[in-house]
């Protein structure tokens, strides 16, 4: 592949909603541009950047890939990400190494709240935004019903740069409303037509708007407008170039991307409009302060990239894609990773079309590339020369909204899965495991239950080793709410060396979750040396209640009185001597179940606020407090709610607001569970004993 200057690179990430058609639009690029010699299809399984196993198989994309399309002298870096929410940490890491967005729609169902998910994520990283509308063939395809809703949800910069021609129901071409020509689709072949007849009516208004934006990109051409005059083509380029970029036009096109039709005029219309990575402004920090600065990206500075993706590869090892904003990441090299204080060793670099390694000396400033087996490295990280003192802004993952139990599916494979899982954990940063040493269960945290399964075939797929998932055991507490005094006695004297063990005990509330033993015992009946054996033995008790099994917290134990043998007393004997005044002395003493609270804050839309409140209410939750929040165009709702309602509201969340809540969740305390709930737990851990 031919080395390209900044100025001829586009890095675009192409954003959706899942089943909008990124992949397919994608193919239909790779295809005009010469890049492969027919289009895959998703439902064949033979797309260039849905190849991986599990997408082959479930026939959607779960990684962000890289798709290099050579076109009319310039180099277009198309990331394609995911649609489906589980998957947001690699729509990220895309937008993260792009430099503007392209975000895919279906004319059938319009603005879907997957578009304005990557919308918001396109703002938020402050890239320029081109629209393309997507399936404008389907016969239930309405332009303008989908333009009117983009207008309404993202405002008035969306500009509509083309307009369809139909006859019938048939999508027949389109009018460039920029040039004011039409073209016509016979088949593949695309042919330049007069405007039809009444089509002028319908795009003079969409020519004006784009004029109007025109003029507002620069003085001169504000006179120029309200003077009357026309302006030249090479105006109208420069002015919408600017007006892309400074976030005031988001252009729209349209067309098939199955089809192949609308896909040229696009990619011609990414060349144009779009900026090249010299034109986007890149902030770093000082490494030693934190202090931003601006990073000049050129070729001739010395080197600064980031890696914005991670691949883990059972049989190539971990590949590192990044990009690189000033300098060359030469291969056979040695960069420095300010992040973790360490030098990397660079090795062969290449680029990147889907799984395909094009090899490359060098990887210039302004693209992307890849490298293999870096050893310190992971996904956010800075490599640059030593002495050059910056971190590039790494990436900011979602934190996991879903725990669930794993366990090897064969006896012995614990080993294998904790293996597997860390290196998937190097490819994707938005899970996490944890070992809860209370319920001796290991917990994979990620975005959904579509995400855990996924790590579940890929663990089997990529590591051979088969786990099954459960739901996580509630950490519940014991305690007691009465006062009881009780004896406890260990006597062991059959034949040779005897036990014994005598101890009066009072139970009662404590003030601190952790057990408080004091002791009152007068004239020698116990003796002291004896005493810890005592506390041992309580605390060792309680570790496991007398309803469910569950460990006691806010116990106070005062030893009172007790006796002992001169020849059979031991620590040993005390101890359990202990523990039998604990098991009666709890049962007396009014003991109850406590079950783990969380505060909840849902972030959803004002209309379902009503919805939300009541499926709080059915989970036993009480409203802390409702109102507006500082996440955009969404309403806050606070609220207590027991942990053990809360295993499967990531999902539940996602249904009622169709994608577009968000929430929070963490522990504060325990309080008594309600007897309805009580008797269940305790049932059940009958049950398995």
């Amino acid at each position: 592949m031919k080395t390209y200057s900044m100025d001829a690179i586009r890095n675009i990430a192409v954003m959706g909603h899942g089943k909008c058609g990124k992949t397919t639009l994608t193919e239909a690029m790779l295809f005009n541009a010469k890049m492969t010699d027919r289009m895959g299809k998703v439902a064949d399984g033979n797309t260039v950047t849905d190849y991986d196993g599990e997408e082959i198989k479930r026939q959607f994309s779960i990684s962000t890939a890289l798709a290099t399309v050579e076109w009319k002298d310039m180099k277009y870096n198309m990331i394609d990400t995911p649609g489906f929410f589980d998957f947001v940490g690699d729509v990220k890491e895309g937008i993260r190494a792009a430099d503007s967005a392209l975000i895919v729609l279906s004319g059938r169902s319009g603005v879907s709240v997957g578009t304005e998910n990557v919308f918001r994520y396109a703002k938020q990283r402050g890239v320029p935004i081109m629209f393309f509308v997507n399936k404008i063939d389907d016969d239930r395809a309405d332009y303008q019903k989908t333009l009117e809703e983009m207008k309404e949800k993202f405002g008035k910069s969306v500009t509509p740069f083309v307009y369809p021609i139909r006859e019938g129901d048939e999508f027949k071409g389109f009018v460039d409303i920029v040039d004011m020509t039409a073209r016509r689709y016979e088949g593949q072949d695309r042919v330049d037509i007069p405007v039809p007849d009444g089509m002028a009516e319908i795009v003079a208004p969409l020519r004006e708007m784009i004029m109007e934006a025109v003029a507002e990109t620069d003085e001169a051409l504000m006179v120029k407008y309200f003077n009357g005059e026309e302006f030249t083509f090479d105006e109208i380029k420069q002015a919408i170039r600017k007006g892309v970029k400074d976030g005031v036009i988001y252009p729209v096109y349209c067309g098939s991307g199955q089809d192949n039709i609308g896909v040229r005029s696009l990619m011609d219309g990414m060349g144009k409009y779009l900026p090249a990575p010299s034109e986007i402004e890149e902030i770093a920090r000082v490494a030693d302060t934190g202090e931003p600065v601006e990073l000049v990206q050129s070729e001739t500075e010395t080197t600064a990239a980031v890696v914005f993706k991670t691949i883990a590869d059972p049989y190539v090892g971990k590949m590192s894609l990044f990009r690189v904003y000033s300098g060359e990441v030469k291969g056979d090299s040695t960069l420095y990773n300010p992040n973790k204080d360490v030098n990397e060793k660079i090795g062969k670099v290449f680029n990147l079309c889907g799984k395909k390694q094009l090899d490359a000396k060098s990887i210039k400033a302004g693209d992307i590339g890849a490298v293999a087996k870096l050893e310190s490295t992971k996904t956010g990280d800075t490599l640059c020369e030593k002495g050059k003192n910056i971190i590039l802004t790494g990436i900011e993952f979602p934190q996991p909204v879903l725990s669930m139990a794993i366990k090897p599916q064969t006896k012995g494979d614990e080993e294998k899965i904790i293996s597997g899982i860390n290196k998937l954990m190097e490819e994707d940063p938005t899970f996490t495991i944890t070992n809860n040493t209370e319920t001796k269960q290991t917990l994979i945290n990620g975005q959904g239950e579509q995400h855990i399964d996924v790590i579940i075939s890929k663990l089997k797929s990529k590591y051979g080793v088969g786990a099954v998932l459960e739901d996580p055991i509630v950490p519940y507490r014991e305690t007691i709410k009465g006062k009881a005094t009780v004896e406890g006695k260990h006597k062991k004297q059959s034949g040779g060396h005897g036990q014994y063990g005598h101890v009066k005990i009072e139970f009662e509330p404590g003030v601190s979750e952790d057990m408080i033993f004091e002791e009152k015992v007068f004239g020698g009946s116990v003796p002291k040396n004896y005493f810890p054996a005592v506390e041992k033995g309580l605390r060792d008790s309680c570790r496991k209640g007398v309803l469910a099994g569950y460990p006691v917290v806010n116990l106070k134990a005062t030893l009172l009185d007790g006796s002992y043998h001169p020849v059979d007393s031991s620590e040993m004997a005390f101890k359990t001597a202990a523990a039998i005044a604990y098991k009666e002395g709890l049962k007396q003493a009014n003991p109850v179940l406590l079950e783990p609270i969380g505060y909840l804050k849902v972030y959803i839309p004002e209309n379902i606020m009503g919805d939300i409140i009541g499926d709080i209410n059915k989970r036993r939750g009480q409203i802390m407090g409702m109102g507006e929040s500082d996440k955009e165009g969404l309403n806050m709702v606070e609220a207590e709610v027991p942990m053990s309602e809360m295993f499967r509201y990531a999902t539940d969340l996602r249904s009622m607001s169709q994608g577009r809540g968000m929430f929070s969740f963490e522990f504060t305390r325990y309080e008594q569970a309600p007897s309805n709930v009580a008797e269940k737990v305790i049932q059940s851990s009958k049950n398995k004993e």
